[in-house]
């Protein structure tokens, strides 16, 4: 670990995730969004993926050894202040990395990718229980958009915005310390994001909904962006606020970015160059 003071470390965030060999998704979209919001991203790699905007087409899942060497050379030396948590395609997989990370003081961003932006499963049907019974509880922010909420509950999925206050305090039970229910996927002109904390506490993040198809990668983004807040050292409150501000921005850029023919990528880098 490193013995430069606190204060003059360099904000440093890790992502645990799989591969989007497209780069829209993934760690490559990790280490981007980290990488623009000024955090040293380090990684490691739970899965390659042969995937583009149209399609994922293979995955190759990391050997679970390789997977629990990679934690133990970031966390042996780097001073990490935040980890994101992305695609654990197994229960072999959510295992290890869950039974590496079972003492860490460090936050914990969850998100529960299950099913790619192309419709592509990425999560084992015989994984959702570990993920919800070895991950979650070590969460501090959980980020489920509302299928993975409902799937997570083995509830229809929410429909309004006090369905989604419902499911988030219904998910909250399973332990994790606050639950960002993304609402992408309902219907209405303004998408809605609700903060629910183990406290009582209800944060209610509004965005006009951008008309674009390129939303590739959205789960991911946000929720390094969150982690890159947290290693920053803003509170729960304030990198969820910076990282709806940031993708956002990234979302309305996205279409000057001309990638592929299927669901493009945010623009990760809109403030840095057009």
């Amino acid at each position: 670990m490193s013995d430069k003071p606190a204060e003059n470390r360099t904000a440093i965030a890790l992502t645990i995730a799989g591969s989007d060999s497209g780069g829209g998704a993934g760690i490559q979209a990790d280490l981007k969004a980290m990488s623009a919001l000024g955090v040293y991203g380090a990684s490691v790699i739970t899965a390659i993926t042969a995937q583009n905007t149209m399609a994922v087409t293979d995955v190759h899942e990391i050997p679970v050894v390789t997977i629990a060497n990679q934690i133990d050379a970031v966390l042996d030396d780097l001073a990490v202040g935040a980890i994101k948590i992305g695609m654990l395609s197994s229960v072999d997989i959510i295992e290890t990395v869950s039974g590496k990370l079972r003492d860490t003081t460090i936050p914990i961003v969850s998100d529960p990718v299950m099913v790619a932006k192309s419709g592509d499963r990425l999560l084992r049907d015989d994984a959702l229980s570990a993920l919800r019974d070895k991950l979650v509880p070590l969460t501090t922010v959980l980020t489920p958009n509302l299928p993975e909420a409902a799937d997570l509950l083995g509830r229809d999925e929410a429909t309004s915005a006090d369905a989604m206050l419902d499911q988030a305090k219904a998910l909250l039970a399973l332990g994790p310390k606050s639950v960002l229910m993304k609402g992408g996927h309902a219907d209405g002109e303004i998408c809605v994001d609700l903060l629910v904390s183990q406290d009582g506490g209800v944060e209610r993040f509004e965005a006009p909904r951008l008309d674009t198809k390129n939303t590739h990668g959205t789960g991911c983004t946000l929720s390094a962006s969150i982690a890159s807040g947290l290693a920053k050292g803003l509170d729960v409150s304030a990198a969820v606020e910076e990282a709806h501000a940031y993708l956002q921005g990234a979302i309305r850029a996205a279409d000057t970015l001309t990638i592929g023919s299927g669901h493009g990528p945010v623009h990760h880098f809109h403030e840095v160059w057009k």
